[in-house]
């Protein structure tokens, strides 16, 4: 896939993380149904242990990406102050087949498999270069903070 730097997204538009919990950079691509993004694990990443990115980080990495599929709809006035919290409610089927080093750049890629209100089902996956390192089916619920 070809990524050009002005289709490029800031994640935090997007979701309520911010450091040490953000697991996610960039959206590279963003549909109503679909999610690319990118993360590069850093060496102090809170879920790096022995130079690996940890299952729990991979996981974390999988439900911020897929929650950027409903976020969106949260965010389509960028002059808003919108702020949102979402849940994992279930992960339905899950295989961990690698850990990446720090300082590896890996790629998620969601689909939108269901979706009602503010719930979504959402198949996603997880590579470093060709090597797929997770797949998910994750529910998630987000919901928007009243000031």
């Amino acid at each position: 896939m070809e990524t050009r730097e002005e289709n490029i997204i800031n994640i935090h538009h997007f979701l309520p993380h911010r450091e040490p919990m953000l697991m996610t950079d960039y959206i590279l691509e963003l549909t109503p149904e679909k999610v690319v993004t990118s993360f590069v694990i850093s060496p102090d990443n809170i879920f790096v242990r022995n130079h690996e990115f940890a299952e729990a980080g991979l996981i974390e990495n999988a439900a911020q990406t897929c929650s950027s599929i409903l976020g969106q709809s949260f965010f389509e006035n960028p002059e808003a102050d919108t702020k949102v919290i979402g849940f994992i409610t279930n992960i339905k089927k899950i295989e961990i087949s690698g850990l990446p080093k720090a300082g590896d750049t890996i790629i998620s890629r969601a689909s939108l498999i269901s979706k009602f209100e503010n719930i979504c089902h959402i198949f996603c996956e997880t590579f470093h270069e060709d090597k797929l390192l997770i797949r998910a089916e994750i529910t998630l619920f987000i919901q928007e903070i009243k000031h």
